[in-house]
């Protein structure tokens, strides 16, 4: 056993010393000597001696143990090698923070016992890795211990509680937050996954280091996952290149960001990676003479201009070059950016004096510089971009930035616990970044039912590509590429969004779904009395206007179907003889409390406004709901009554039951319809149709539409009338046949407007004739009566040859 411990130690550190010589690195450098030192590397591949994927099955029986180290009891003699290397990189934590992670190791060790990766290698290996990803960021003692155990629940059956009383409530709490949940819960994969993720980002939401610990386990997967099936490798790529790689963007973690896109890029399309990887090794060589003679001209000016500052290469990652090639559809000799340079100076006005002397040097390229140090990107992001050509006639890009820019760039929000651990000034807004999109989440949470709905919000969120529009009082705003002045409305405030009827962007009125460019001045006008409309959720961007509008009608559809659900009731119950019961909890009697509940209990529902809703909704029929109740309270001794049964406005037909009456007005949204077809309007002789879960639809008797329903469900038909003053206009079709010649739209629509109407949509037939077209005009008129005058107007017309109303 010792000879074996021996060799696997060996094994280990040869092995270690191998990639500490030669470190990987997503971002590689044109040449060794222009690396920077860079505050967040994640590229300490020496943390580690995994070469598999994340792979944990059980030991068989009879399978030997791994050995015993006497110095660390429990521990196998490669992970705890691998454990004095993590200790190696906790010099930051005091002895008493030390010997927590060494506690929180030794019990991770033992809950993992008997379990290895696909390699063979002991599986306590890959939390050491991970916790030591961690320790590159500086995170403190309770995320170092989270991280070794953050396996420990989902796999070896260790309760929250017991981590609880061990090692305290906020560790526990992290570890719980990257647990799975059972997939046993779920009927398929997608939802455990849907699941599982939206109970990890809001833990993230109220910690912060859950998504750190997480994505150092991404990483960590990522990198070890040769051994993996081929399909199982390409669904975890797509997943890490679809959310976990924007998240590390969002949350200015770009060096993690640019490894998890590359290394998913490697094992989604190998082919290409491996092409354009050549591709960049030889444009390297034959560019080495350009980048040491800009990298010397820029030094030596800056040095004449006495601006301290370092020249560091920089290059282009092989996604990124794939993604451009993509996107603007260049071969990769036309991709001329793939080397550029990096100053790092002192201060942030040093930052600005640079750019004049690059300015100075090199004539810039109109129309490439970017001040992200005024205005920083989303994720706090802050540079000064130029791109200058270059002595070579090459177009060049340099970013310049203070070293605290540098490091907030390179680590995000990790760069808070990174200057905490330093005794450094800590960058400023370190603390904030990403604090604005992990609120968001939690909002988008609380109005989001459905896992898959809150997964689709979230990737929608993710858009790394950003514009900066401005409010009326000069408050800048950062939305993704394509928003709408809806999403601004939503961003300032969901009551703003919900209101929102028009808006101007530069002085100028707009239509809502205009996409926005940076550097527009927006104002929103509200009105008291608009709501959302269900059109937006086809152009808006942002996932939390989207999760507000999908709240909003989801609300509006129940509350408007529990009150047509109550009116039904009502008015089937009359035609018994008996008065619908109270329905509100302070004016119910013991009485009527029985019969609700016994009502709920036969109806399958789980209270009286679910099945009121369902009645409004069409799932239940109101008349066989209405006779079951009328049932129950002649039981309880309640006796129909002559003059409630003279108040039904409708007579009972056996064969054909119906609901009552229902009164139109206009004002029905989500849960009463007008139907498209045969487009009625106030005047015309109406009929209601119940569809099943689609709430109340309003045909024209003579519709043929409606026969065909009426045939099939004569019992969902229920009596429908207008109210004496309708509430708005209503929509309907005309076709008029025209002459062709010059000015005859114009003189239609002159007339329309003449009859005082509105044009809300015009058609034309395509297969016109030489001498005529048909136009088909969608009017908004009052009622028959005022569609009539229109008619009769747009006859008038020396063009028109015939015009009517378009019956289905």
């Amino acid at each position: 056993m010792v000879s074996r411990t021996a060799d696997v130690l060996r094994r280990m550190f040869f092995s270690s010393w191998r990639r500490e010589g030669k470190p990987e690195s997503t971002e590689s450098e044109p040449f060794p000597d222009t690396q920077p030192s860079d505050p967040a590397d994640l590229s300490e591949a020496s943390t580690t001696a995994d070469t598999a994927v994340k792979s944990k099955p059980r030991a068989k029986p009879g399978k030997p143990h791994r050995p015993v180290i006497e110095q660390v009891p429990g521990a196998h003699g490669a992970s705890a090698a691998s454990f004095a290397v993590l200790t190696a990189k906790l010099d930051y934590l005091d002895e008493a923070d030390v010997r927590r992670v060494r506690e929180a190791y030794r019990f991770a060790d033992q809950a993992h016992l008997g379990q290895f990766r696909a390699s063979g290698e002991p599986y306590i290996t890959h939390p050491i890795a991970v916790a030591g990803l961690c320790a590159d960021w500086k995170l403190d003692a309770q995320a170092i211990m989270a991280a070794l155990m953050h396996d420990a629940m989902e796999d070896c059956g260790v309760t929250k509680a017991e981590l609880v009383e061990r090692f305290g409530t906020p560790t526990a709490e992290i570890v719980d937050g990257l647990t799975k949940l059972d997939k046993l819960q779920f009927s398929t994969r997608e939802e455990s996954q849907a699941e599982s993720f939206r109970k990890m980002l809001l833990a993230m939401a109220r910690d912060v280091r859950v998504i750190l610990i997480k994505l150092a386990d991404r990483m960590h997967n990522m990198r070890t996952m040769g051994a993996m099936a081929a399909n199982k490798r390409g669904r975890i790529a797509r997943e890490t290149l679809e959310i976990y790689a924007p998240i590390a963007h969002r949350l200015g973690l770009n060096q993690c960001y640019r490894e998890l896109q590359e290394l998913s890029f490697s094992y989604l399309q190998p082919w290409r990676h491996a092409a354009l990887s050549r591709a960049v090794d030889k444009a390297r060589g034959h560019r080495r003479d350009m980048v040491d003679r800009v990298r010397d001209e820029v030094e030596i000016s800056l040095t004449q201009a006495e601006v301290p500052a370092q020249v560091y290469g920089r290059e282009k990652t092989v996604h990124s070059i794939y993604t451009k090639m993509r996107e603007k559809h260049l071969s990769f000799a036309q991709v001329s950016d793939v080397f550029g340079f990096r100053l790092v100076v002192g201060t942030l006005p040093e930052c600005y004096l640079a750019l004049g002397v690059l300015h100075q040097l090199y004539k810039p390229v109109p129309g490439r510089f970017k001040d992200y140090i005024a205005i920083p990107k989303a994720n706090g992001y802050q540079s000064l971009h130029t791109t200058v050509v270059s002595p070579v006639g090459t177009a060049v890009e340099f970013q310049i930035r203070t070293a605290a820019m540098h490091a907030v760039a390179e680590a995000g929000i990790a760069a808070h616990w990174m200057y905490k651990t330093g005794g450094g000034s800590e960058p400023p807004d370190t603390k904030h970044l990403g604090t604005l999109w992990l609120q968001s989440l939690v909002d988008i949470q609380s109005e989001t039912r459905d896992s898959a709905e809150f997964l689709e919000h979230v990737k929608i969120d993710l858009f790394p590509e950003s514009i900066y529009v401005f409010t009326p009082q000069s408050k800048i705003l950062a939305l993704p590429r394509g928003a709408t002045p809806v999403d601004f409305a939503y961003a300032i405030h969901s009551r703003v969004g919900d209101h929102c009827v028009a808006a101007r962007v530069n002085g100028e009125p707009v239509a809502l779904r205009t996409e926005l460019n940076s550097g527009d001045v927006v104002e929103i006008i509200t009105a008291p009395s608009a709501r959302p409309n269900p059109a937006w959720l086809n152009f808006v961007r942002t996932g939390k206007a989207r999760s507000k509008i999908r709240h909003y009608l989801k609300n509006m559809e129940a509350e408007e179907s529990y009150d047509l659900g109550l009116k039904l009731l009502a008015q089937a119950l009359r035609t018994e003889g008996l008065q619908l019961p109270g329905v509100d909890d302070s004016s119910l009697n013991e009485l009527d409390a029985a019969l609700w509940q016994s009502l709920v209990r036969w109806s399958g529902n789980r209270n009286r406004r679910e099945l009121l809703t369902d009645i409004g909704l069409g799932r239940k029929i109101a008349v066989i709901v209405a006779k079951r109740m009328a049932r129950k309270m002649v039981e309880q001794g309640r006796r129909p009554d002559a003059l409630t049964l003279s108040m039904g406005r409708y007579a009972t037909d056996q064969e054909a039951p119906t609901q009552g009456t229902v009164v139109i007005d206009g004002s029905e949204n989500a849960t009463i319809q007008l139907a498209t077809c045969c487009q009625p309007i106030p005047g015309d002789e109406i009929v209601g149709y119940l569809g099943r879960g689609e709430g109340l639809t309003v045909h024209t008797s003579d519709c043929s539409v409606g026969k065909r329903h009426f045939e099939r469900d004569p019992e969902r038909w229920l009596g429908v009338e207008w109210a004496e003053q309708p509430a708005r206009a209503f929509r309907t079709a005309v076709g008029v046949l025209v002459h062709n010649g010059k000015g005859v739209l114009a003189e239609v629509a002159q007339a329309v407007s003449q009859a005082e109407a509105d044009i809300a949509h015009i058609d034309m037939d395509p297969t016109r004739a030489d001498e005529t077209s048909e136009l088909k005009l969608t009017l908004a008129v009052r009622d028959r009566q005022h569609l009539a005058d229109v008619l009769r107007v747009v006859r008038r017309c020396p063009s028109v040859v015939r015009v009517a109303r378009v019956k289905p």
